[in-house]
């Protein structure tokens, strides 16, 4: 993971929140979701949030009881997450470290580590994901787990055929790209006025990885303002990651699909054994 990565998250650490439209809801019905997937009885467990961002997943665990401490690369996402932390009354703890350095940076170990959003795929190389799963591996007590989330790069690197032709200049089918140029805008209303989210994806040629160009254009004075912020992912398929994960030394793997978990992303739960 590069200083880009860690740009981009520092960058965009003041805006992140523009992603959703209720981000505080958000935050809650998350840590509850995860909550009914990590929870085996009433004794709250020890959680590493490794890729923390905001807080989005760590918050919301440490508001369900469980002791979380939250760590991410970027010293402007940590900070906003301790300050949003306060805002929620929630209790946790923080520290800055990367996925590859977590033995170092994190003495302590957890009954689960959390990744979420995506995180993960900023690993390109499978030399530097296998070291970043081990690491992970490596802060969890016998028996713990950790949990993955990525975007459902399966489905989406499906052929997707021929649509009909809508009647548009150059929107035929010899102009259909066989890979999703990005996401849907949404429209978002709310206090701070109107927003539009949404991303523009860049492939490779070997199409294993893709720029992502996320922008956030926000109601103004006088119209509207525009910010932009990119970095790189890879298209990691479910059968790649769960591969990592045995290399990693994590023997046993679930898949729980959002049908089925309840989260907006799939997931991975792999145990140490």
């Amino acid at each position: 993971m590069n200083e880009s990565v860690l740009g981009f998250y520092d960058r965009m650490a003041s805006e992140y929140h523009l992603m959703f439209g209720d981000w505080r809801s958000e935050v809650r019905a998350q840590g509850a979701t995860l909550d009914r997937l990590l929870r085996v009885d009433e004794q709250p467990l020890r959680v590493l949030d490794c890729a923390c961002g905001i807080g989005t997943q760590a918050i919301g665990l440490a508001l369900q009881g469980h002791r979380v401490h939250a760590t991410d690369l970027s010293p402007a996402a940590v900070a906003r997450a301790r300050s949003e932390a306060e805002a929620f009354g929630a209790t946790l703890t923080f520290g800055v470290a990367a996925f590859q350095s977590l033995s170092g940076e994190v003495p302590e170990q957890f009954d689960v580590v959390v990744c979420c959003d995506n995180a993960i795929a900023h690993l390109i190389d499978d030399a530097d994901l296998v070291h970043a799963l081990h690491e992970m591996r490596s802060r969890l007590v016998q028996g713990g787990r950790l949990v993955v989330s990525i975007r459902d790069y399966d489905r989406l690197l499906e052929p997707q055929g021929s649509p009909a032709d809508p009647g548009l200049p150059g929107m035929g089918s010899a102009a259909t790209s066989a890979l999703p140029a990005g996401t849907m805008p949404r429209v978002f209303d709310g206090e701070g006025g109107r927003r539009i989210a949404f991303q523009v994806w860049d492939w490779t040629e070997d199409r294993r990885s893709y720029a992502v160009n996320q922008f956030f254009v926000k109601s103004a004075a006088e119209g509207y303002t525009t910010s932009h912020y990119v970095s790189r992912f890879r298209a990691l398929r479910r059968a790649e990651l769960t591969s990592a994960l045995r290399q990693a030394g994590f023997l046993q793997t679930q898949w729980r699909m959002p049908a089925e978990s309840g989260f907006y992303q799939p997931l991975v739960i792999a145990s140490r054994d």
